[in-house]
């Protein structure tokens, strides 16, 4: 090659395959092609501006990379070798030593006039400089090929025997292709037993023939027009997504949304390498089965997309099938897909009748067979424990206790059903269509139905307060009952939830507070210190410490942190939070503090704050009263009275709950503060002096920090 332009070419790596698994596909492509790319970059063959495109379908993983050289250019290397001392005889020759290292690294061509002799500050050193070839792209290739295949993310690894019957090999399903081509030149690289060509298949059904890829510029085309393959994967979930589109239109229709509408939707698109939508039905008779079981099952099941009706969101009796076939007459298709989906509709209607016939509440003496954990019981103690504190919470925000009760009692029950045994994932939801069968009151049947819930997402009222009271039980008794016997969350592994649990706790509080059951002005009502007692004393003795209830505590607070510091500046969210204070009134406190730390006063007062903290951690005793007699100094006589004059409005504007203007009351002290520094020496020699001083500094310390903790503010 003689040009630089026929240097660079693009290159094409496919890998066919059995089947991949449909929930991994799109990060096993994306994977591969960025392990490709890597590597070839650590070699220096791809070229400047060079494009990556990634391809993944059942069947195949697949990399095309725009412009790749056939030989990486010249690189300059430095090799540090050994002491000189030990590198070099007393000659000034090549020790034995330093020729094995020579030899080792491929430098063994080198004499020691080649070598250079450098201080590293403590002693001379040999190194090696020079210019060396750069990377065939054979050789690059290879590497970067066994490397994209051994760090694939592959979600469960199979070993499987080639085809000479001897040898094994380990990939996510058993490889049968193996295409490298650089423009139209194959390159001898060899994977998974398979040594590189310029073969591949199409779509199995629709193009069964082997098709030879001319050049990487070709691929693409040639497995759609040849092969009936759409490669691209986010080309197959638009064409997916808007045939669905169009379907549900033309039947004045919507496919839904939401994130387990975007889910179905990835896998399909990992389903098929051909997709065509068509129109499913099923008999109305089925609609009187609750909508959830419906959906649940076509979904997850059958993988179709349910319709809805666009106005109400009520459930229709059509469905859409995303086919990896397109014929003329999808008439067969059609048929033998509503006869597929016919049996699973009739069992969730033969559960739902069935556990009709049982009473919700007969249900719940059966939990005790049910084990919650080992070291915590069955779910039917757990319930005990949940009802205790659902009713606490519902007392103490004003609700109604004994259908704070009944929710709690009922909460599990439907884990003994036949549809919850078919399909877990409509715990509650089933319990709620029960409960209301059976005519329990309206807040109960609701509180069920929204007790898995992630978060609460709207303001409380009275409609949704027992939901709120069961929603809290539940998720002190998990985080306590789970925190007590160890199971902390380390990491990335969290199988209990408790993350979610203290998240889910911190959005009931703010929903509480936003619909006027919890008052800014209120830090009494459901305090959590309090709450987490209370729960702590349903559980056996030994479960639940009050060591554990403070490092929940602790646990719940650093959730709440790192959520807020997404929207508010990391120094205000700690002044805040260090103090811990009452998780209704976190947002109001913050922006208060924000508010603060914009004024003009707040750096030096901040600072002032962090000293005084200083000063009173260094003192040690706690400090005593105020005794006016010793305030000698004209600044801490003027200081005491900007005190006095403040701290009562302050305290009552925290009172109120008016957490700014408490602040911007405090700022006005300021000047005094500034003065008190400058005129006065804390530390005096008399003890009696120095402890007034202190105390006083200690009373301005506690009324300045009410809202926040001022000195985290200061940088």
């Amino acid at each position: 090659m003689t040009t630089a332009a026929a240097t660079i070419r693009p290159l094409l790596i496919e890998l066919l395959t059995e089947e991949l698994p449909p929930k991994a596909l799109q990060k096993l492509g994306l994977a591969f092609a960025e392990g490709l790319r890597k590597i070839l970059d650590q070699h220096h063959l791809l070229a400047p501006g060079c494009g990556v495109s990634d391809f993944s379908t059942p069947r195949r993983l697949a990399v095309v990379l725009g412009a790749v050289l056939a030989q990486a250019p010249e690189q300059t290397y430095t090799e540090k070798l050994m002491p000189a001392k030990i590198g070099l005889d007393d000659t000034g020759g090549i020790s034995p030593a330093l020729a094995k290292k020579l030899a080792a690294k491929g430098l063994g061509h080198l004499a020691a006039a080649d070598l250079i002799t450098e201080s590293d500050g403590k002693q001379d050193y040999l190194y090696a400089r020079g210019v060396a070839a750069g990377a065939a792209l054979a050789d690059g290739l290879q590497e970067a090929l066994d490397y994209a295949i051994t760090h694939l993310p592959i979600p469960k690894v199979m070993r499987y025997q080639l085809a000479d019957g001897v040898s094994s090999v380990k990939f996510v399903r058993p490889a049968h292709q193996l295409i490298a081509l650089w423009g139209n030149e194959v390159i001898p690289v060899r994977a998974l037993g398979l040594d590189a060509g310029r073969r591949t298949l199409g779509h199995r059904f629709m193009a069964g023939h082997a098709i030879d890829i001319a050049s990487p510029d070709t691929y693409e085309k040639q497995l759609h027009d040849d092969g009936k393959v759409i490669a691209s994967f986010a080309q197959r979930r638009a064409l997916i997504s808007r045939q669905l589109q169009s379907q549900a239109q033309a039947l004045g229709a919507t496919i839904g949304a939401g994130p387990e509408v975007d889910a179905l939707l990835e896998e399909v698109t990992a389903l098929v390498e051909h997709p065509t939508v068509y129109v499913g039905a099923f008999e109305e008779q089925f609609l009187q089965v609750p909508p959830e079981c419906l959906i649940l099952t076509m979904r997850l099941n059958q993988k179709y997309f349910p319709l809805f009706e666009p106005g109400s969101g009520g459930l229709t009796h059509r469905f859409l099938i995303v086919s990896n076939m397109q014929v003329d007459d999808p008439v067969n298709i059609v048929e033998g897909n509503q006869r597929v989906v016919r049996p699973r509709l009739a069992d969730a209607q033969f559960f739902f009748q069935t556990d009709l016939k049982t009473r919700l509440a007969d249900r719940v003496a059966g939990l005790a067979t049910s084990v919650y954990h080992n070291k915590l019981g069955s779910q039917l103690e757990r319930v005990e424990r949940v009802r205790q504190i659902a009713r606490h919470v519902a007392g103490q925000l004003g609700g109604n206790t004994d259908n704070a009760d009944r929710a709690a009692l009922l909460a599990k029950a439907d884990l003994g059903s036949s549809m919850v045994g078919e399909f877990p994932e409509l715990q509650g939801v089933m319990g709620a269509y029960y409960a209301k069968a059976d005519g329990e009151p309206d807040d109960v049947v609701l509180a069920l139905k929204d007790q898995y819930r992630i978060r609460l997402d709207a303001p409380v009222d009275a409609a949704t307060l027992t939901s709120a009271a069961l929603f809290i039980a539940e998720r002190v008794e998990t985080l306590l009952g789970i925190w007590g016997i160890g199971l902390v969350p380390t990491g990335e592994r969290d199988p209990y939830g408790l993350r979610r649990a203290a998240l889910g706790l911190i959005s009931a509080f703010e929903q509480l507070q936003a619909g006027g059951y919890l008052a800014i002005s209120d830090s009494d009502s459901l305090n959590l210190a309090e709450l987490l007692a209370f729960a702590a004393s349903t559980f056996a003795p030994g479960i639940a410490s009050q060591a554990s209830g403070a490092e929940v505590r602790a646990f719940i607070y650093e959730r709440y942190r790192n959520l807020l510091t997404n929207d508010f500046d990391r120094n205000v969210v700690d002044a805040v939070l260090a103090l811990e204070p009452p998780l209704h009134q976190v947002h109001a406190r913050i922006q208060a503090c924000a508010s603060f730390a914009q004024r003009p006063e707040a750096a030096s007062l901040a600072a002032a704050n962090k000293r005084i903290a200083n000063l009173l951690k260094k003192a040690g005793a706690e400090p005593g009263a105020i005794d006016p007699d010793k305030l000698g100094e004209p600044a801490e006589q003027a200081l005491a009275k900007v005190i006095a004059a403040l701290k009562p409005q302050a305290q009552a504007q925290l009172a109120q709950g008016d957490f700014t203007a408490s602040l911007a009351t405090m700022a006005q002290a300021k000047d005094a503060v500034d003065a008190f520094f400058n005129d006065v020496m804390v530390m005096a020699d008399d003890p009696a002096i120095r402890a007034n001083r202190l105390a006083l500094l200690a009373d301005l310390h506690q009324v300045m920090n009410q809202v926040a903790d001022i000195s985290r503010l200061a940088q």
